[in-house]
């Protein structure tokens, strides 16, 4: 692989980083890059593996901006981390036994609803209005943390996204305080995945290293500019990321069927 080929791949990764931090979504940016700078016939468990290793640098820097800012207690954090881990490590063994593809179309007609009932609601998550008790709040969490973190570990775009939307709608968190705590599960989600893959030998140390160098930094400046801008921006970055999304996964889904045609 050549220099520039690298430099190309820590680029894209630095972008993914800074999105990612905010609002999620950095897999748009990551896994297409690895399919393209990769060698052809790549496993996909080995570029899961690899893009998990960007991941977490990315998500470790921004979970910790996020704690050290104290705009959520890390008390409120634990239990989705632990439930957002275990739930990722039966996501990534699933890796292993099906190819994920199959859940493309279903993620774009969530992402696609999501999109919607975001720009009908204007007002959504600008306010921090917790609608439940603490008990029950962080059961909720739990819970959302677990059934995302296995998508995280099985197929991963939109993880943070999705977090970050579930929290704000069930919980009655402002986008700020949705962001702090998915960017926490979504660390979690990434580290157990990470140590499931590193643990099977599937990733290029040679990409993961240099990429998750400038994810890392990524991360950082993107949890900066959230907690210096607040709700409204990350409400407009949340929208575009998720547009991007929709488009990306539906122009994937219509190659598929062309490719699956008869004629073709």
């Amino acid at each position: 692989m050549t220099l520039s080929t690298i430099g190309l791949l820590m680029l894209a990764s630095g972008l993914a980083g800074f999105m990612d931090a905010a609002v999620g979504g950095g897999g748009l940016i990551t896994v297409p890059a690895l399919m393209l700078g990769l060698p052809a016939g790549t496993p996909m468990p080995v570029l899961f593996g690899t893009n998990k290793v960007v991941a977490c640098t990315g998500t470790s820097v921004a979970a910790a901006k996020f704690l050290r800012s104290g705009i959520l207690d890390w008390r409120e954090m634990l239990l989705p981390v632990l439930f957002a881990a275990g739930g990722s490590v039966a996501g990534s063994w699933f890796t292993y036994q099906v190819r994920p593809d199959f859940l493309r179309p279903v993620v774009l007609v969530l992402l696609g609803g999501v999109l919607v009932f975001t720009l009908l609601k204007p007002d959504m998550g600008h306010l921090h209005a917790p609608r439940f008790g603490l008990a029950h709040q962080r059961a909720l969490a739990s819970l959302i943390a677990l059934v995302v973190g296995a998508y995280d570990g099985f197929f991963g775009p939109g993880t943070g996204t999705f977090l970050i939307y579930l929290f704000v709608v069930v919980l009655g968190f402002d986008f700020m305080r949705a962001s702090a705590l998915a960017k926490s599960a979504n660390w979690a989600s990434n580290a157990a995945s990470l140590t499931f893959f590193l643990a099977h030998g599937s990733w290029i140390w040679a990409v993961a290293l240099p990429m998750a160098l400038a994810n890392g930094v990524g991360g950082y400046l993107g949890a900066r500019t959230v907690l210096g801008r607040g709700s409204s921006f990350v409400r407009g970055l949340f929208l575009v990321v998720v547009s991007a999304l929709v488009l990306r996964l539906g122009w994937q889904v219509l190659q598929g069927l062309f490719a699956a045609s008869p004629g073709s």
